[in-house]
């Protein structure tokens, strides 16, 4: 039995013990605490298998210690991620943590124009909400599939930009809903900023 996520799976099964074998090398491309004998991964320590597909044709087979087993971006939970790139239609994001939980996985996410703020959907630009290695606190939507990741929105007070760097480098302060300043320059630069509650904080 396998558990799907956007682009994971991960087994149901019993623990496996080191040394078991997991399946041929023709189904599967050896990832960690596994190895390669005779055409066969086997496991090479004691834990759970994971599957995952990173755009390979074949999946990558993993073990991991039951202790490293972890939580997975699941509808309605708040993550901490970073904008990648951005496009007048949505913002590519990686998502770090799931509330205070760092990932050790790397997931992707989406946040597209409509779910940027809750009021004025239609006047909303991208390029005026987030820039590329932003911060920003988002709450998952849709766990999508491989090709689309993660749907996450920030249309809540809360959620949005919490760090932002201006173009001298600087750390910016928010000084409005829209609005961060950069503190060497004064300049000002949109973005779509965060309310942040005390119990997001991951600083």
């Amino acid at each position: 039995l396998w558990l799907s996520t956007a682009d994971e799976t991960r087994s149901a099964a019993l623990p496996i013990s080191s040394g078991d074998k997991l399946c041929s090398a023709e189904d599967c491309i050896p990832g960690t605490g596994v190895y390669l004998r005779h055409g066969y991964i086997y496991s090479s320590l004691a834990g759970y298998v994971l599957r995952k597909n990173e755009g390979e044709e074949l999946p990558v087979i993993s073990v991991v210690r039951e202790t490293e087993t972890q939580l997975l971006p699941d509808v309605g939970a708040i993550v901490t991620c970073k904008v990648t790139s951005i496009n007048p239609r949505f913002a590519k994001v990686h998502i770090l943590y799931v509330g205070s939980t760092p990932l050790k996985d790397r997931f992707r996410g989406t946040i597209r124009k409509e779910d940027v703020r809750a009021t004025e959907k239609d006047k909303v630009e991208t390029y005026k909400s987030f820039r590329p290695g932003d911060i920003v606190l988002a709450k998952v939507i849709s766990l999508g599939d491989v090709q689309s990741n993660y749907l996450l929105t920030t249309a809540e007070n809360e959620l949005g930009v919490v760090v932002a760097h201006s173009e001298a480098g600087a750390q910016m302060v928010p000084i409005s809903w829209c609005e961060m300043q950069c503190p060497l320059t004064h300049a000002k630069e949109f973005r779509k900023v965060a309310r942040v509650q005390p119990e997001y904080l991951q600083a």
